[in-house]
């Protein structure tokens, strides 16, 4: 079930609100944790039901190791490490096969000529993210940092709707405490009006401006045969602001449904495109996943503990994984050998001492992500380099007709005057667009500051409305979130 979707914002939601806190009115606890578990589960079937013995069957996979770890083994024949490696190696088995299958056929196939048949399997709905999710509660639990024994607790912390698609990823310490706090067992009505003024933050994210943007990424990336270089940029920015604003978006609406249970999700993004440095952006970009990939693969591998020459094998080792996880496919595969590389160079120029005057950290900062995105997003190799050689393309600058008289010398330099949009079916409404984009990202403030500084009052109700009429009568088709397809 989709965040925008009629479904969920007009039925799904409130029954479940209603039903949930109408249970611990009457003091059944157990009940209404019962109830937001199969909530959850309806609302994950909702995509595909064939899928939901495979959540099922990892909770309890996951379950029976994870309160294995936390028993004392000094007198079984299995020792807690070889546990702990059995089980993280099942969990990756289960996400090679669904998601990398196909892939390492192809590969296969290329590599010596063979015709092995693909699988074609659908890559099941947030398996990449309980995968995660749950190999982090069993290392915890073999460093001894858990201590859950219920499971209907723990199917609650795998499943609990608004963080279940598309995370944020999420530590057992940090859920449970607050589903055991007799505090949240009422309802809170500034976490309700916080988290409705989050939510319909986040569905205009998703609905009026990502899936704008996305129009014309689309048509750049998918449709259009070549670029010229006004067009390719406008497409690598599009994609850049899609991104932004869909995943940024689903976080917001994550966020907010989540406080209407009392229950507030770990800061996801922190303004990333502010960023002044690509350490700096790996901060504030899906920062949940960045500490994953640094508690338990950068700091397990050896960090920056071993000299330099290992920190930057660390880094490039997290990185191409953690570029891995995003897809099966060698675009993934460079991206995040990309952001590898600017992580080593960034933590060699921190090295010597240098620095960078702020606006220019940010130009170069912010030009490398969105160049890197463009391998992130094209479905093959050479939807990647149309773009790019789009965009560095000098030799091929169009500009539209009505500024031919002022610019007619331009001429003598190559730059041709036209239909300057035609192959991304463009118009000028895409410059007001991308000026848009930059005014939000650089200088409103983000979900995390609103969250804080929020106090409800008549103007926040207004806003809280039309930021949600707009946007339900903006729905006039389903869009999945970007991160559904990782």
């Amino acid at each position: 079930m989709l965040f925008n979707s009629y479904e969920f914002i007009f039925f799904f939601l409130p029954f479940t609100f209603f039903v949930y806190f109408y249970l611990l009115q009457k003091r059944l606890t157990v009940g209404a944790r019962g109830f937001i578990v199969f909530a959850s589960l309806f609302f994950y079937s909702w995509w595909n039901v064939v899928y939901l013995p495979l959540i099922l069957s990892s909770m309890l996979f996951n379950y029976v190791i994870g309160n294995s770890l936390n028993e004392n083994f000094s007198k079984a024949k299995v020792g807690k490490k070889t546990l702990l490696i059995f089980g993280i190696i099942s969990n990756l088995a289960l996400l090679g096969y669904f998601k990398y299958s196909d892939f390492f056929i192809q590969n296969v196939n290329l590599a010596f000529e063979s015709s092995i048949s693909l699988l074609h399997l659908a890559l099941p709905l947030a398996i990449s993210f309980f995968t995660f999710q749950q190999i982090a509660y069993l290392v915890d639990s073999y460093r001894g940092e858990t201590k859950e024994y219920d499971f209907l607790n723990y199917a609650l912390f795998v499943t609990f709707f608004p963080q279940l698609i598309a995370g944020p990823i999420v530590h057992h310490s940090e859920m449970m405490p607050q589903f055991a706090s007799r505090w949240n067992l009422a309802k809170n009505y500034k976490n309700i009006a916080t988290g409705l003024f989050i939510f319909s933050i986040g569905l205009f994210k998703k609905v009026v401006i990502a899936d704008t943007f996305s129009v014309w990424a689309t048509n750049g990336f998918d449709h259009a045969v070549t670029l010229n270089m006004l067009e390719a940029w406008v497409t690598s920015l599009s994609y850049t602001f899609q991104l932004y604003f869909d995943f940024s978006g689903y976080t917001d609406m994550a966020i907010g449904a989540a406080l209407l249970f009392n229950i507030k999700l770990p800061i996801n993004f922190n303004s990333p495109y502010k960023a002044t440095s690509i350490q700096d952006f790996w901060r504030r970009w899906h920062i949940t996943l960045s500490r994953f990939l640094k508690d338990y693969i950068y700091i397990p591998l050896g960090g920056n503990r071993k000299g330099n020459f290992r920190t930057y094998t660390n880094l490039m080792a997290t990185f191409i994984l953690g570029g891995i996880w995003h897809g099966a496919g060698w675009t993934f595969v460079f991206w995040g050998f990309l952001h590898g590389i600017a992580l080593v160079i960034n933590h060699i120029w921190r090295s010597i001492g240098l620095k960078l005057p702020t606006i220019f950290a940010w130009f170069i900062t912010f030009n490398f992500i969105n160049i890197a995105w463009v391998f992130f997003r094209a479905k093959e190799w050479n939807d990647a380099i149309k773009v790019l050689s789009g965009m560095m393309g000098f030799n091929n600058i169009v500009l539209p007709t009505f500024l031919v008289n002022q610019l007619y010398f331009l001429k003598n330099y190559h730059v041709e005057f036209g239909g300057f949009l035609v192959n991304i079916k463009g118009d000028l409404s895409m410059f007001i667009w991308l000026i848009a984009g930059f005014v939000l990202i650089l200088f409103f403030k983000n979900s995390n500051e609103s969250i804080n500084l929020f106090k409800p009052s008549i103007k926040i109700s207004l806003i809280t409305a039309f930021l949600l009429v707009f946007s339900v009568l903006s729905l006039t088709k389903a869009s999945e979130f970007l991160y559904f397809n990782f």
